[in-house]
């Protein structure tokens, strides 16, 4: 994956609604159909942490698009992404019901002591009537083994909100923030 560029032509953005990231592009995935342009690759989200991303997912500037299986396991090898609210509908603009999305926030550490991040997962899902007539659109192509109705989009981001505590620190300047005071350094006139 990492010969495939993610490039997009100068001047073109990459800034989708919600409902084009469903409509436009996990259905075509889930019914195998090709989507032009080919820019969101697949990608195995749960052994990479969020800030691994960059050079794997198509990035358009802080947010990385990918399309992962679907699973309920989402530990990484230094954290896990738990669920934050309840799944939001995704309509069309003929008041369709074509999926949902669900949040989640990155955690640093085991599941039951985690550090909360400001690391954020929208993860975009077909609705049960679009996947099951995705099943039956692969089964009609003669590939009955793979179940693409299994596929999720994924955008990863990195949020800047304030909270009414401050701003949430990232893993890095918690890390910077725990080392000894400036006080201590001596810098050169």
């Amino acid at each position: 994956m990492g010969d495939k560029n993610f490039n997009l032509p100068p001047g073109f953005r990459f800034y989708p609604t919600d409902e084009e990231l469903v409509v436009h592009f996990l259905q075509r995935k889930a019914a195998l159909l090709p989507c032009h342009p080919d820019v969101i690759p697949d990608l195995d989200l749960y052994p990479c942490d969020p800030w691994e991303l960059d050079g794997k997912a198509m990035a358009e500037g802080n947010r990385w698009y990918f399309y992962s299986r679907k699973t309920q396991n989402r530990v990484t090898g230094n954290g896990y992404w738990k669920p934050l609210g309840a799944d939001e509908p995704i309509f069309t603009s003929g008041s369709k019901e074509v999926g949902t999305k669900q949040y989640y926030v990155f955690y640093v550490g085991e599941e039951s002591a985690g550090v909360k991040t400001n690391w954020v997962m929208q993860e975009y899902r077909l609705s049960d009537s679009g996947s099951s007539s995705s099943t039956r659109s692969s089964r009609r192509r003669g590939n009955p083994k793979v179940d693409y109705s299994k596929w999720v989009l994924c955008r990863v981001y990195e949020s800047e909100e304030d909270d009414d505590n401050g701003p949430e620190l990232s893993c890095l300047d918690e890390v910077f923030m725990s080392l000894d005071d400036l006080d201590e350094v001596s810098f050169p006139n």
